[in-house]
């Protein structure tokens, strides 16, 4: 069951971690790089994750979730974090095969139930989003673990840079990046299978836990 209410839009982040730009050696991004998910990838704890028989190289990505809780168009960074009402933990699961072959991130991001979220905590209760552990682990391996200190673009000129171009609404979610770790950049590689568990882990947040089952 969905512990948030089914978003407007699903915003996403790509590179923005500093450990996982190094791991695949690129330069920073000079402003935050925007992607999308459909809506009907979202799920909730303990809901099974399918991987379809069309993809061959599904991956986890550890992220701490940002949860919009009033409408905001042009806001300043220094006013941006009033607008979050919570923040979840997030697995963007993507499907590297499809992403990569297809130049652009929609499709290998949006594959049905690849967007597990966790519990929303209130904005009141996370003192500093800024620097929180973060960590994915995957049928017992940490595979994730890192803190949201690393982030490149901070959750305030995130929300203050996408409110330039769409508005934000009530009950969307921003995806902030993942770390160093993920499954397609490990040697050897480590991609999700069937009979695989994936847990995401953000101290001060809570954790979710997510079977993977195939299609």
């Amino acid at each position: 069951m969905l512990p948030i209410d089914r978003p407007g839009k699903i915003v996403c982040v790509g590179l923005n971690y500093r450990d996982h730009a190094e791991e695949q050696g690129v330069e920073l991004p000079k402003a935050p790089l925007f992607f999308a998910k459909y809506t009907t990838s979202l799920i909730g704890p303990g809901d099974p994750i399918v991987i379809p028989s069309v993809v061959e190289q599904a991956d986890y990505e550890a992220e701490l979730g940002v949860v919009i809780g009033e409408t905001v168009k042009n806001v300043s960074k220094e006013n941006a974090l009033e607008a979050v009402k919570g923040y979840v933990v997030a697995n963007d699961v993507s499907a590297r095969d499809l992403q990569f072959a297809d130049g652009q991130w929609t499709r290998g991001k949006s594959v049905d139930t690849f967007c597990p979220v966790g519990p929303l905590v209130p904005r009141s209760e996370v003192s500093d989003p800024h620097s929180l552990p973060i960590r994915a682990i995957v049928s017992g391996e940490t595979l994730q673990d890192s803190n949201t200190s690393n982030l490149i673009f901070k959750i305030d000129e995130i929300i203050s840079y996408a409110s330039r171009t769409a508005t934000l609404e009530p009950g969307d979610l921003i995806l902030t990046g993942t770390p160093a770790g993920v499954g397609v950049f490990r040697d050897p590689k480590r991609l999700l299978q069937a009979g695989d568990t994936v847990t995401i882990q953000i101290d001060g947040v809570g954790e979710i836990t997510n079977p993977v089952i195939a299609g």
